[in-house]
This record gives structure tokens, sequence and C-alpha cells, in this order.
């Protein structure tokens, strides 16, 4: 039944969280202090999602219902009101300004469902640290080409190229945001093309020479550190997924039954859904760390807080201390060492792209090799764990 103002004054707090639910997504959270909250549960692309809509009784459950309304209104017509929330308290905050920095903050807060929570971060970063003290207090508009090539070049001077040039392509997203919301009239960055150093591309470090690769495996399999640390080592060139992807898998995500990992698109750094085929010795090295993690949330949990995922420098470290240094193997060159090895066993390169979750810029054509290559991948991911375990055993033909 729909809540009333008498059934909200006539309840009792109890010693947890406790809902009252209206209609349409919209509850009271009553905590076992006496607060209580008015909380809005909605979904976008399939996701839910939450939106605080003020405590009980400043909003009145009539005033709750109308917010509610106009979230329904932003979702019926595309726009997600947690975000809208989001650029308009950024806008609200700068109101007065029309800086560099309070732009792009409102452009933040606008990406804040649109990138991932790592890509966002690394934006942040780069202009916290590089831009903001010397152009943030600039107004957008009265920035030019020179301004920003001086904050880059001293980016340069530290020898960090391709953050200088990924830098410039945030700056120029800010710039372009203030075009489309009629506060600037061009980005300077697109006058830059080719006055900075170009960035080097430094491959990562991984092994490939198949009798490397058997030492490598035999190395992980007497590796005597945590249990998850170890398997998360054993999975990781069966699998060949990005670190993050790796070390924040879920349970949830993960069908033994189905030999099948979907990783989710929040989670994946083209935002697509991602499936991994789990060979036989996949699905081995998974039940038995089920047996350690299997109650918990994450496959490979942090070794200090079990609710945390293992940290980004677990693997890597793992590694060193297997004596290979960052110039032999890192936990990004299992994806290289899978990629190389593949493409010289003959297997079609759309496969093993697909399988590596490269972006495909054909949209169309996209969606036909996820249908197409499924069934290819699977029988190449069981080939290929087949040949890292001969490689184990010592044969490299």
């Amino acid at each position: 039944m729909p809540l009333t103002e008498i059934s909200i004054k006539n309840s009792v707090p109890v010693d947890r969280p406790m809902k009252l639910f209206d209609a349409g997504g919209l509850y009271l959270l009553v905590k076992p202090n006496g607060s209580r909250w008015w909380r809005l549960k909605y979904r976008v692309a399939g996701k839910e999602q939450l939106l605080s809509l003020g405590v009980y009784p400043e909003v009145s459950l009539r005033a709750a219902r109308l917010k509610r309304d106009d979230a329904k209104k932003q979702l019926a017509d595309g726009i997600d009101p947690g975000v809208q929330r989001k650029v308009e308290k950024a806008r609200a905050q700068f109101a007065t300004e029309n800086t560099f920095e309070a732009i792009a903050r409102e452009w933040m807060a606008l990406q804040s469902k649109r990138l991932s929570h790592v890509t966002l971060g690394k934006a942040k970063w780069m202009l916290e640290t590089f831009i903001f003290p010397m152009l943030g207090k600039l107004a957008v508009d009265a920035i030019s080409s020179p301004d920003l090539l001086a904050a880059l070049r001293r980016i340069e001077a530290k020898g960090a190229h391709e953050t200088a040039h990924r830098t410039k392509a945030r700056c120029g997203q800010v710039f372009r945001y203030a075009i489309a919301t009629g506060r600037a009239l061009r980005d300077p960055s697109a006058d830059l093309r080719g006055a900075l150093a170009p960035a080097v591309s430094v491959p990562r470090a991984a092994i490939t020479d198949p009798k490397r690769i058997g030492e490598l495996l035999r190395a992980i399999d007497g590796y005597t550190g945590a249990g998850a640390t170890l398997a998360a080592l054993r999975l990781a060139p069966l699998v060949f997924v990005r670190p993050g992807e790796l070390r924040k898998a879920e349970w949830s995500e993960i069908d033994l039954q189905a030999a099948e990992w979907r990783i989710p698109a929040a989670r994946m750094k083209m935002r697509e859904e991602h499936i991994v085929p789990l060979s036989t010795q996949a699905v081995s090295v998974l039940r038995e760390i089920q047996a350690l993690t299997g109650d918990g949330r994450f496959v490979f949990p942090s070794i200090r807080v079990k609710s945390r995922a293992m940290s980004d420098n677990t693997i890597n470290a793992a590694l060193r201390r297997l004596g290979y240094s960052t110039e032999e193997m890192t936990g990004h060159g299992f994806r290289a060492l899978a990629s190389t090895r593949l493409n010289e066993m003959g297997w079609p390169p759309d496969v093993i792209e697909r399988q590596l979750a490269h972006a495909e810029r054909d949209k169309v054509r996209a969606v036909y090799n996820r249908a197409q290559y499924l069934t290819e991948r699977r029988k190449m991911m069981q080939a290929w764990a087949d040949y890292l375990a001969a490689l184990r055993t010592g044969h490299t033909a």
C-alpha cells in the first residue's frame, strides 16, 4: 500500500535500516537512529540507481512524490536524474565563474556515468595536477593556444610525453564542451597538432618465447604466497583479460556450469559486455579458489580486507617475487603473450582481437562479430589452455 503521513509518523525505528515503500520506486529509509531519508530507485541501461530526495519531515510525502515525478519525466526524456543533479550542482558551485576549472569540473560531473571510475580518475588527476594551477582561474574563452602549450610543455619537461598528449586531449574535450554550452567559440588545443614531441610507445614487457613461457608457468606453480594471488597468476594466462578486469572479477559474473565469464560493460575499457569462454583448466582454477573466496563478492579479494578487490599491484609484485623484472614480464604482459602466440599459431586475427576485447570501429560489424566468433573463441580458448599445459611440461613444439 502507498505510504501516508500517519503510517510514516507511526513507523518505529529498528536495529537496522528499514525501507517503507510508496510507489514508482519511491521509498523512505528509516535508520536505527530515527532519521528518515527519501530515496528513489530507478534503472538506467538496465542498471539500478539510487537518488536521494531529502530528509523527512523537511521533505513531506507530497513533496517527495513531486520530486519522484520530476525524476521520472527526466528519465522519459533520456536524462539520468542522478547525473543531471551532479551537473546542476557543479554549475551552481561555479555559477559566477566562466573559468576553465569551473567548466572542466562541470564536464567531469557529466562524465561520471559515461567513463569508467579509473578513466575519470586519471582525467581528474591530469587536469588538477597540470592544468588548473596555470589555467584554471582563466576565463575559458580567454585561453590561447600558446597558453595551453606552455602548460603542456611543463609536462614534457618531466619526460612524460604520453601524459602531455593525453592531457591535451582531455583539455580539448573540456573546450568542446564549453563550445557546446555556449561559453567558448573555439578549441585552442586543435592548433597544437604537431607542437608536442611525439609520444614514444613502449611495448609492455611480455615473455613470448615458448620455452620461456613454460618456465614462467612452472614458476607460477611454485609460488608460495597467498592462495588468491596464486589463483590469479594461474588464471591470468588462461583468460588474458586486462589486469583490472581480472583482479575485480566477481563470483556473480562467473558461471562455472556454463564455463563462461561475463564481464559487465561498466568494468570494461570499451564499456561493452565481454564474454570470456572458460577452458576446463580455467574452470579447475576457479573451482579451487571458490573453496577459499566463494562466500564473498570478489574472486580475488584483498588480503587485508575481503570486501575489496585485490590491489592493482599484487600481480606485478608476485611476478617480481618470482624473479621476473619489470622489463621481462608484467600483469598486462599476459595479453601480449597470448596475442603473439595465438597469431603465430594461425588463429584468425578477428577472433583473437575479439577475445582481447579490442574495439571494433564498425559498430554493425562489431555486433555481427560478437555473434559469429563466440563458437570459434570457445575452441580457441580450450586449444590455448591445452597448449599452455604442454608448455608447462616442457614441450615447445
